[in-house]
């Protein structure tokens, strides 16, 4: 495998991810569904990031592959075994790109080795570690862990990247293709399906969703107001558009601009931005 191409890929594959993860990209999704720009998804904001929208609109012309391998990482969906596409050229990326935005279900799949590599990786990566946080929060108990999942999987992070590690190794080696062995594979959907439905989709108050959603939903509308009328002092012109390329300028409806700075956004800047334009600010008086 080519060790190179799977650092490429890997340092790239999140970097479109909006703040506070799930909840986020699904308000930001909401809300470009709502101005007309499709269904927004942090693995082609990540493609769109790094081709349209980094060195001030000019990208950062990475080959096929690692574009490919970052658009198709999404360990979410559910794969037991992914043979690599081998037929894809950057037309055949496109039209992915856009069914994708039409259709989130679809499951893309990776033109090489090496994504499908990621992409497996990307799963072990986080389906065990998002079980230690939701204990450590107190949404789920360990005994909660389905026993199916915990007899084959094991049931802490460690022994979970353990076992899955372990048998893509023992059960890819030497094929043509990545795969899980059957058990380990429909352990680990059920997995995924309990994560989904108790951590995930959980409505418990820690989250605060309403109030983050609210946030989202005044802070697009606050940009997208300031490029209507041409606010040049707002700070989506002066820490975000100030340079840009005029291709990028020319491409980019205004609801798309106020996407792509948000989704550029921490979590500690997103709130920054809150606090600085939707909390109302008093200066201090000294009473004697």
């Amino acid at each position: 495998l080519n060790e190179d191409l799977i650092e490429a890929i890997s340092l790239g594959h999140d970097i479109g991810h909006a703040p506070f993860g799930h909840d986020g990209e699904k308000f930001l999704s909401d809300l470009s569904l709502q101005y007309g720009l499709g269904h927004f998804l942090h693995n082609l904001q990540s493609v769109r990031a790094l081709e349209r929208i980094e060195k001030k609109g000019r990208g950062w012309n990475l080959t096929l592959q690692v574009l490919d391998g970052i658009l198709c990482h999404d360990g979410e969906l559910h794969s037991q075994a992914l043979h690599p596409d081998r037929e894809k050229d950057f037309q055949k990326i496109n039209k992915e790109i856009k069914d994708k935005e039409d259709d989130p279900s679809i499951n893309l799949y990776p033109m090489t080795m090496e994504g499908c590599v990621v992409r497996m990786a990307d799963t072990i990566s986080y389906i065990g570690r998002d079980i230690e946080d939701a204990i450590r929060l107190g949404l789920i108990k360990r005994d909660d862990i389905p026993e199916y999942c915990r007899r084959i999987l094991g049931e802490t992070n460690g022994t979970i990247v353990y076992s899955l590690v372990e048998d893509l190794i023992t059960n890819s080696l030497n094929k043509p293709y990545i795969c899980f062995s059957e058990e380990v594979g429909d352990a680990l959907n059920r997995l995924k399906e309990f994560n989904t439905e108790n951590i995930y989709t959980s409505n418990m108050p820690w989250k605060q969703t309403l109030k983050i959603e609210l946030m989202f939903k005044l802070l697009f509308e606050r940009y997208f107001n300031n490029l209507e009328k041409g606010d040049e002092s707002s700070d989506i012109y002066r820490e975000f558009l100030e340079g840009m390329s005029s291709e990028y300028m020319d491409n980019t409806p205004n609801a798309g601009i106020v996407r792509d700075f948000i989704a550029g956004m921490t979590d500690e800047y997103f709130l920054a931005q809150c606090r600085k334009h939707l909390i109302p600010q008093t200066k201090s008086t000294l009473f004697q």
